[in-house]
């Protein structure tokens, strides 16, 4: 008959189906540091997307047809060595107005990273750090603009400034960091009685120097993860308001804008439908997979690991 001594070495090393182990805490109380694990991500999404935003930089200096060039008596043409995704309807080169486009997407994309950062997780810190009635009234005039649909915004801006991508970058900043500010302070609440944060507050640290040096390396793993999935539905929604003609206007071309026209002529001539659906598609995958991979990282429980 086993020892009680041999019962309490099986309990300490552990069996399949306990408890998972605690969240790795950093020396001075906090959360591990958030590079090592971001460095651990898989890279093919990351190559991927760094790949694409390269073409968008330099794809249209590659070209040498101008994005809004004309050419009437080249159109429809498929990929060759002139134009090495083909033309459009108008004669125009698919690959420099594909890579233009694409920066008109991702800037939109950056924008959105950007407001989240910038507006979302400072008003999410300041709420969590301030308690008491700050936080009822911060969180109250996030909940009501929460309730009302981006499409909406979008569709009352477009009609007081017309179609444009201005209308659609002021609806991103006015709703887009909205989520990240109730992640982040959800997150702030949960550390706000570890006892690093108490000492640091009993000792009188001020309040924005403990929020730079306690809470924001604590909730930037999550932060970084809510971001890779924000950004990807930013791009979509100007995407989708470019497809119904109310985003970036001609001869400015979009991926959305792109699709539009191309869907009309798809079974005759698919090539200016298929590559800025193929570029929309890959960024939309390579950002998803990316926020997977850093969930995965930062929460382990949603990647299903004991």
């Amino acid at each position: 008959m086993p020892r009680a001594a041999d019962w309490f070495v099986r309990l300490d090393a552990g069996s399949p189906g306990t408890a998972e182990p605690p969240r790795p805490e950093h020396p001075t109380g906090g959360a591990a540091p958030v590079g090592p694990r971001v460095a651990a991500v898989p890279p093919a999404p990351a190559a991927v997307l760094a790949c694409l935003v390269a073409l968008c930089v330099l794809g249209p200096a590659l070209s040498r047809w101008p994005y809004a060039q004309i050419h009437l008596d080249a159109r429809n043409l498929p990929p060759g060595a002139a134009h090495w995704f083909g033309t459009d309807a108008l004669g125009r080169d698919l690959f420099a107005r594909t890579w233009v486009g694409g920066r008109i997407s991702l800037g939109v994309g950056a924008f959105a990273a950007a407001v989240d950062l910038g507006v979302g997780a400072v008003l999410g810190t300041v709420a969590g750090l301030a308690g008491g009635a700050g936080d009822a009234v911060l969180m109250r005039a996030v909940d009501v603009l929460y309730g009302v649909p981006f499409l909406l915004v979008a569709i009352l801006l477009l009609a007081v400034f017309g179609p444009g991508l201005p209308a659609i970058v002021l609806a991103i900043a006015l709703v887009n960091w909205l989520g990240m500010a109730r992640l982040v302070r959800g997150q702030v609440l949960q550390l706000r009685g570890r006892p690093h944060l108490v000492a640091a507050r009993a000792l009188g640290l001020p309040p924005a120097r403990l929020a730079a040096r306690h809470v924001l390396p604590a909730v930037a793993g999550p932060a970084l993860a809510w971001l890779s999935f924000n950004v990807p539905s930013a791009i979509f929604l100007e995407a989708f308001l470019s497809y119904l003609g109310l985003g970036v206007q001609p001869p400015v071309p979009s991926w959305g804008s792109m699709i539009a026209g191309g869907a009309q002529a798809f079974p005759l001539h698919p090539y200016p439908f298929v590559f800025p659906a193929a570029a929309l598609c890959a960024t939309m995958a390579a950002l998803y997979a990316l926020g997977d991979a850093l969930r995965d990282r930062f929460d382990p429980r949603s990647a299903g690991r004991p």
